[in-house]
């Protein structure tokens, strides 16, 4: 789409423009949003400063009817998009402001919120869970899904409270309902960072040797509301338990920072889980020390039910 104003300097260069420029003035004046604004200030405005800001109201004109038909923010006709034009009088001149559609702000409000959401290897569509979309016809999960629901109302950034450790089979929506807490949490402005723990645990140890390993777990130790997804499912390592899992626990219980997790193991089998390293390593006491700390950060909930993900294929 050619600008306003290139359009009415290759106006001026042809041979018909006094004709053009009268046709083009007639269809200005008879713009309804342009007769509004002369009656809103028909004391103000006079014949001379409609001449002499014609091309304003001319972009005016045209991008005012763009913006009645609009179809979506994606298609928006208009010179900027998401934006549309309103006159303002500013001494002896006719001034042209764009401000967003209300499209626009829909959109922006959804970036802004989409930001406070943080993930690591986490599917797109549990971006866009919520409570609404909750189906509540497992009685097995409506305990999760009321103390779930009950902590993303209320919690405030500093507020000592526990999170969850929602344990089940594969299927129940286990995830979904971390993805729906998120959600709330960022229209609420609180930002939450949501990990899925096997492919974090793989990307840890190739960042090893530089400087985003201590980056990524400052990080995750720091954020006011973190959610570990899937644990038990990484491959055991002593490395894993004692210089990742052990000091993020740590941290967070000494700063009281609310926790979720989600796995497939009741504590005792993930404290086995964690006992046991690929190496045949068996260390029952450090497994101890963190089933220790999930039960102090996290109240623990079985989530029951049918399993999902096999009934939606």
């Amino acid at each position: 789409m050619k600008p306003i104003r290139e359009t009415i300097h290759q106006l001026m260069n042809r041979t018909d423009f006094k004709q053009r420029y009268e046709a083009m003035k007639k269809e200005v004046l008879n713009n309804q949003d342009v007769q509004q604004f002369l009656r809103e200030h028909q004391a103000e405005v006079t014949e001379e400063m409609i001449e002499r800001n014609l091309v304003k109201l001319y972009e005016f004109a045209m991008q005012s009817h763009n913006c009645r038909q609009c179809p979506t923010l994606e298609k928006c006709p208009n010179l900027l998009k998401g934006y549309h034009p309103h006159l303002v009088l500013q001494g002896k001149s006719i001034e042209l402001q764009y401000e967003r559609c209300a499209q626009k702000i829909q959109y922006d409000e959804r970036k802004k919120q989409e930001s406070l959401i943080q993930t690591m290897f986490i599917p797109n569509e549990i971006l866009r869970a919520s409570f609404s979309n909750l189906a509540t016809d497992d009685l097995g999960r409506i305990k999760a899904i009321d103390m779930a629901e009950k902590f993303a109302l209320t919690y405030e950034v500093g507020k000592k409270m526990k999170g969850l450790y929602l344990y089940g089979s594969f299927g129940v929506g286990k995830t979904y309902l971390l993805g729906a807490i998120a959600n709330k949490l960022a229209e609420r402005k609180i930002p939450s960072l949501l990990i899925y723990v096997p492919e974090f645990s793989r990307s840890l140890k190739t960042s090893l040797q530089s400087d985003s390993f201590n980056e990524k777990l400052d990080y995750v130790k720091k954020v006011p509301v973190l959610m570990l997804d899937d644990l038990g499912a990484e491959l055991m390592s002593s490395w894993w338990r004692d210089e990742v899992l052990g000091p993020i626990l740590q941290y967070r219980m000494l700063e009281n920072l609310p926790t979720f997790f989600t796995s497939n193991f009741d504590l005792n089998r993930l404290s086995h889980h964690l006992a046991h390293s690929q190496r045949g390593e068996e260390e029952q006491v450090k497994a101890t020390r963190i089933i220790e700390r999930i039960i102090y950060l996290a109240t623990v909930v079985e989530v029951k039910g049918k399993n999902r993900r096999i009934e939606a294929e």
